[in-house]
Order: structure tokens, then C-alpha cells, then sequence
């Protein structure tokens, strides 16, 4: 799940930059494209079908859904707003799917980490500021992307065992393909060359994003929902880390304290999970 976080980090920073020449319909496209084409390679070359009735099964369905959302979203928050808050409203995501592992899994979720997931969520509201001037729409794009995958980890939970990790990838950036193509058909947007820079940013954004989408889902998908996911938190170092180094970014007091509360609430699901998320 570190590997994966620190993974993701660079395909965020990657996909930005690529953002400054080209439209975020299109970037998704060519990215969920390139994605595909490897993941499906990968999956021909283990001897395994792209296409059977688990693939299209209801969690499968679920999974491709909640994946347009939050790949649309978080593209799209990443170009308008800044890396570092865009990766804090993420790190919601985990709190979002303990609570969803509790009421659909049955796993085991005490009154402390119910308090957690509260603690952290209020870190959210800390950051977005809904009701204040310093409030932006823009930063609901984060939320709305955060909802997304939370979702897409829940069903990837659910989804049949005899799917594999290439296969759930190939769906998984077919999906970011589609969400591009309606995006950009929405806005009605032209396609533009990539220039070499961006050319290289969503080659980079590719070869890593796979990389890092496998290890999300061998995480997922092994060992309990609760215990795993806590180390996404990881990649609010990364992220802001990056933003900081490579944008300039300066995250001001209520991206640090919203950025305090979520990863405080991590640690103690983190703590409260090891060894006692057991299925009821």
C-alpha cells in the first residue's frame, strides 16, 4: 500500500504538469488508454480471458461506475486547484471505505474508530471551509473524486476472486477512458498533440500509474479492509511533498490542521485495526 501511495504521488504530479498544455477530457483518455493497452497485455501474456461473467458482474458494474466518477473528478481537481490540497481531500478516502467496509463486510469497527472516521472528516470540512469566503467549488471536484474511489476500493473488495489484478487494471483504466470521452464531448473540446514534455508526463503517468494500480489492488485485496487501508495515508506525505518541491506550493493553516485531524484519526484506525479487524 506505500509503494502504491508514493506511486500514485508521482502519477498526480506527472498528470498535472501535463495538465499546463493539454485538456483534462483528453488527458484521461490518452491515460486510460495507454493503461488499458499494458494491463491487457499483461493479462494475454498470463494465459487469462479479458471477457467472462464475472467481468461484468454487479460488483464489477459498481466498480467501473464509482471509477468514472472519481478518476473525472480528481483529474479535474488536480488541474484547477493545487497538488497539495487536491492529495489532502483524498487521504478522506480511507475513512470513507472503513466505514463502508463495517456496513457491507461486516467488519469490525468499534465506537473509537466510528469517532476516528469523524475526527477525520471534520479535517475535511477544516480544508474545503464550506460556509466561509475562502470556500471554492473547485475543491468539491477533490471530494467528489475521493467518494469515487472509495467506492472503487469497496467493490474491488467485493468483485470474484477469479478476476485478477490485470484484468481488474483493464477495466479499471477503460473506465478513465470513458470518463475522458464524455468529459470531452460535454465540453466539446478538440484534440491537441501532445507536445514532447506532455508527451513524456503521461508516458511517465502511465508506466507508473499501472504499477502503482496493481499494488492498490494486491492490497485491497488481501487481508482485512480496516487494517490495510489506514497506510493510504502515506500519500498525503507524498503528495504534499511533491507539491511543495516541484510547484512551489505553500499549503496555508487550514490545509495543515485539516491535514493534522485526517492523519491523526489514520494512525488510530491504524492502531485500533492491527489485529483485532476480524469479519463478525
Amino acid at each position: 500500500m506505500i509503494g502504491s501511495m508514493a506511486g500514485f504521488a508521482v502519477e498526480d504530479t506527472l498528470i498535472k504538469a501535463a495538465s499546463e498544455t493539454l485538456p483534462p477530457g483528453q488527458i484521461l483518455m490518452l491515460f486510460g488508454l495507454g493503461g488499458a493497452l499494458l494491463f491487457a497485455g499483461l493479462t494475454r501474456l498470463g494465459g487469462q480471458r479479458l471477457v467472462s461473467a464475472d467481468a461484468v458482474s454487479r460488483p464489477m458494474l459498481l466498480r467501473v461506475l464509482f471509477e468514472v466518477a472519481g478518476r473525472l473528478f480528481y483529474v479535474l481537481a488536480l488541474a484547477l486547484i493545487p497538488l497539495s490540497t487536491a492529495t489532502v481531500i483524498l487521504q478522506a478516502t480511507p475513512l470513507l471505505v472503513v466505514a463502508g467496509a463495517a456496513v457491507l463486510f461486516g467488519e469490525r469497527v468499534g465506537w473509537r474508530r466510528w469517532a476516528a472516521i469523524l475526527l477525520g472528516m471534520t479535517g475535511v470540512l477544516v480544508i474545503v471551509k464550506p460556509g466561509t469566503d475562502e470556500f471554492s467549488l473547485l475543491s468539491v471536484l477533490a471530494v467528489l473524486g475521493m467518494i469515487g474511489f472509495a467506492g472503487r476500493d469497496l467493490a474491488s473488495r467485493a468483485a470474484p476472486r477469479s478476476l485478477s489484478t490485470s484484468i481488474l487494471g483493464v477495466y479499471g483504466f477503460l473506465a478513465a477512458l470513458a470518463a475522458g470521452a464524455i468529459f470531452s464531448l460535454l465540453q466539446g473540446t478538440r484534440f491537441i498533440l501532445p507536445d514532447p514534455e506532455a508527451a513524456m508526463c503521461l508516458l511517465g503517468a502511465v508506466l507508473v500509474g499501472v504499477a502503482a494500480y496493481g499494488l492498490l489492488m494486491r492490497a485491497m485485496r488481501t487481508g482485512d479492509v480496516s487494517a490495510v487501508t489506514p497506510f493510504r495515508y502515506t500519500r498525503l506525505l507524498f503528495g504534499i511533498g511533491l507539491g511543495v518541491a516541484l510547484f512551489g506550493e505553500r499549503p496555508g493553516a487550514a490545509t495543515l490542521v485539516g491535514s493534522a485531524l485526517i492523519l491523526v484519526s489514520g494512525l488510530f484506525i491504524l492502531w485500533r485495526g492491527t489485529g483485532t479487524a476480524k469479519p463478525r
